[in-house]
């Protein structure tokens, strides 16, 4: 290798390195229906540049990805979304946002592989989209909270209603959120991470 070549080579920034103190890693998936905001949480919520795979979506796209509703999304994850969050200076979260286009679903056993918990984003201009994806999570056995994504012309509804529409148990909390915005992203791993606590004691006490 000549010099010219080697100083193109780069690491990761500084300051995205873990901190030495890190010796927990915990793996979540955000999943759910195409285009209810799975990139935009991973990218509001990461402490780190992420990583995501989104390409611009084609004419020839159209007539196999159904996306109704969202006729104005005009790029969409092709792999997966991967970004870092620190809970403290020894645990980190690693967040993998799944595409949403059915096509793409072969990649999800392997993003599922190892995932402590997941979040399923769902639009309630579209619910019905979560069904499929909650169906998968239950196959996999990988607990799960549901997150309401807030968007400026969808409809609100009542927990009860949607617990109802979506047929979750009472075991399942559902959440509301804005993934623009980091608080509320922030907020809704905390609930998962709660739930998984509550769920491992439980556990422990049968």
């Amino acid at each position: 290798m000549d010099s010219a070549s080697s100083e193109t080579v780069t690491g990761p920034r500084s300051e995205d390195a873990l901190p030495s103190s890190t010796n927990v890693a915990v793996k979540l998936v955000v999943v759910g229906g195409f285009g209810v905001g799975k990139t935009t949480l991973v990218r509001s919520v990461s402490e780190i540049r992420p990583l995501t795979t989104e390409e611009t979506m084609t004419q020839a796209g159209a007539t196999v990805d159904d996306n109704t509703g969202v006729e104005r999304k005009t790029a969409t994850t092709v792999a997966m979304d991967f970004g870092r969050i620190s809970l403290n200076q020894e645990m980190v979260l690693y967040l993998f946002g799944t595409p949403g286009q059915e096509r793409f679903w072969f990649l999800w056993n392997g993003l599922f592989d190892g995932a402590l918990g997941a979040v399923v984003l769902v639009d309630t201009r579209r619910l019905e989209a979560g069904f499929d994806v909650m169906g998968r999570l239950e196959e996999a056995s990988v607990p799960f909270i549901v997150a309401v994504n807030a968007f400026p012309d969808a409809p609100t509804y009542a927990v009860d209603d949607l617990r109802d529409a979506l047929d979750l148990p009472p075991s399942v909390p559902i959440v509301a959120c804005d993934a623009r915005h980091r608080d509320s992203s922030r907020d809704v791993l905390m609930t998962l991470m709660h739930h998984l606590r509550s769920l491992a004691t439980t556990s422990e006490a049968m």
